[in-house]
């Protein structure tokens, strides 16, 4: 079975590999999000907004981004720095 971190982090490299790199800025990402920006990020008991992501865990990125990795590892620091996933 797979774990919400798991599954929230295989959405946001499918989601963001999408992007064409280097990325420089957030808002060059939502273009590849599939509903602009509400799109949601969802697994089990866990949803975040695109916009969440770009406003609340925004002190974790840091731009530009040569790839997808880092920037998903940057959002992920962020959401288990907010205990996101329990």
């Amino acid at each position: 079975m797979t774990t919400p971190e798991t599954e929230i982090r295989r959405q946001l490299t499918e989601v963001f590999g999408a992007a064409s790199y280097p990325v420089t800025d957030p808002f060059e990402l939502i273009p590849v999000l599939p509903d602009g920006a509400a799109t949601t990020f969802e697994a089990g008991d866990v949803t975040i907004g695109a916009m969440e992501l770009g406003m609340e865990y925004a002190e974790y990125q840091e731009y530009p981004y040569e790839s997808v990795e880092p920037l998903v590892e940057d959002l992920m620091a962020g959401l288990h720095a907010n205990d996101v996933f329990g």
